[in-house]
């Protein structure tokens, strides 16, 4: 806080579906522009008609943006244009987006009003990730998303592109392109924070790819189960060998940062072994491992072994049920089942942003 001053209120708002470390990133700066970050979240009628159809539903994304760990409130049901009113009601001072440009379903800026005003402010969008590209990653479940060359970028962009009818049309926001992972940004999104004398360490460990309301719900519970969460985080190939096909959907890096993001989380190990040993109990001094509903598979680190034997044979283990059935395999089918109107809205919004950015640099040029 500012000492004997208000503290100063800043409004975000958006879609946040499919909540990635993109839309966590620029919440994480637009908390750093003031003290208490208000986050209005659209409803599933509004994204619909300006947007296309969410992935979603309007519960799961308020559920996901309250997991947020830099958001202080949310609002459901926010209109889609940012209006001054909004502002007022809620006593913020400015509202904060990203460097991209958001547009009504007729290519109105949504925040015209309070740019006019001058109660708007700009964080850096994080290149490399989009709602749109996640999508499209699950549209089209190939691997050259886990550790891509430049040749295999190539390939996977050209097939995203031959979806589109018009395949000129190129969003440089929403534009598939490579995230590159750096210390600074993890450093960014971690606490920092060692666990206190005399704290419950609790240890889980997964995949955890395309960060779902599955996941927030498991770690919720898990952290409740102690004082200090550690999530342990398996490697592309092993999370391949173990969950098959075209996964994970993100690699490593990103889901390092999705995992990061989450309020219940206190630390993360980047690249965990499959089985939870003597040495790493003992190193985080971990007081109880738990695993949540999913199968464990017995043979991953090359022996048909049980992982949890050493937290088992101490009496430091726990099978925890969320009560959430959302896994990441359920999240693909729902888009696979709906490929026809996720790959029409796609098309669509790059398309409309590509337009909007080749207005752009034709006032420029005058």
């Amino acid at each position: 806080m500012n000492g004997d001053k208000a503290p100063v209120r800043v409004w975000c708002d958006g879609c946040y579906d499919m909540v990635h470390f993109g839309h966590a990133n620029s919440l994480r700066q637009a908390k750093a522009m003031g003290d208490y970050l208000v986050v209005g979240v659209h409803n599933d009628e509004e994204i619909t008609k300006h947007k296309g159809p969410p992935v979603f539903t309007e519960e799961e994304r308020y559920k996901m943006v309250r997991g947020i760990k830099w958001v202080d409130e949310v609002i459901e049901g926010a209109p889609y244009v940012t209006t001054l009113e909004t502002l007022d009601k809620y006593d913020c001072q400015f509202c904060v987006h990203g460097d991209d440009i958001t547009t009504t379903a007729d290519g109105v800026d949504t925040y015209h009003i309070v740019k006019s005003a001058g109660r708007y402010k700009e964080c850096q969008r994080t290149q490399g990730v989009s709602t749109t590209d996640l999508v499209g990653r699950m549209l089209l479940l190939t691997r050259g998303h886990q550790q891509r060359g430049d040749s295999e970028y190539k390939v996977e962009r050209s097939r995203t592109e031959s979806m589109s009818e018009d395949s000129a049309a190129k969003s440089p926001w929403t534009g598939v392109s490579q995230f590159l992972p750096t210390t600074q940004k993890i450093i960014q999104f971690s606490e920092g924070k060692e666990p206190k004398p005399g704290d419950k360490i609790v240890y889980v460990a997964g995949a955890f790819d395309l960060f779902h309301v599955g996941h927030l719900d498991f770690l919720e519970k898990a952290r409740a189960q102690g004082d200090y969460l550690i999530v342990g985080l398996h490697t592309d190939p092993v999370v391949n060998q173990y969950k098959g096909a075209n996964y994970p959907i993100m690699n490593l890096h990103e889901r390092v940062l999705s995992v990061l993001a989450c309020r219940y989380v206190s630390e993360v190990v980047i690249g965990a072994p499959y089985s939870v040993s003597k040495d790493m109990m003992d190193h985080f001094k971990v007081d109880l491992v738990v695993h949540g509903a999913t199968p464990v598979a017995t043979d991953v680190d090359g022996e048909d072994g049980d992982p949890y034997e050493e937290p088992k044979r101490r009496n430091k283990f726990m099978l925890l049920d969320s009560g959430n059935t959302m896994t990441t395999e359920l999240l693909v089918q729902r888009i696979i089942s709906n490929r026809l109107s996720f790959v029409e809205r796609n098309q669509k919004k790059e398309a409309k942003e590509a337009n909007l950015w080749k207005a752009m640099n034709a006032d420029q040029e005058k």
